[in-house]
């Protein structure tokens, strides 16, 4: 399978479901992200692991990026589509920029520090000497919700009607 826009939810779905792994299983921040070669084949996956970790680093893209940069033994995924539940913040787009991932899909956007063109657009800064593609809001509303849904348990709010 060549990967397409057209795979863009298949995909998202599996980067749903390593969410709720890290939430169910892990207790963390559901945060789901794999890496996808130009063929079509995962060969990076990851969920946020910071708190468990105890590593600020340790978020889910990273983790992806970490996986598929020993899979491919390169530290540059040429050709590579990144799959995230949330919108990457600051430390994950500049590693992406340097990984040269060709794509980036993101699920939920986030307002509060989104850095794929919500707060900052450091993917498509035309400083950098790479740029990512960038999709965001793929199965936005099944990311939201469960991020969402996580804070409010933690937080001891019932959720909305």
């Amino acid at each position: 399978m060549t990967v397409t826009h057209l795979n863009d939810e298949h995909f998202m779905r599996e980067a749903l479901a390593l969410a709720e792994h890290a939430r169910d299983t892990h207790d963390e921040i559901p945060v789901g992200a794999l890496i996808v070669d130009a063929n079509g084949a995962v060969i990076g996956q990851g969920w946020n692991r910071n708190i468990g970790d105890n590593d600020p680093s340790a978020h889910a893209e990273i983790i992806a990026m970490r996986e598929a940069g020993r899979a491919v033994a390169n530290h540059r995924l040429i050709g590579c589509t990144l799959y995230v539940t949330l919108e990457p913040c600051a430390m994950c787009a500049m590693a992406m920029i340097h990984a040269r991932v060709a794509r980036v899909v993101f699920g939920a956007f986030d307002p509060k520090t989104g850095a794929a063109g919500s707060v900052f657009d450091l993917l498509a800064d035309p400083r950098h000497n790479h740029r990512v593609e960038v999709t965001g809001g793929v199965l936005a509303d099944d990311a939201g919700t469960m991020l969402t849904s996580y804070f409010r348990a933690k937080r001891g709010k019932k959720a909305s009607p």
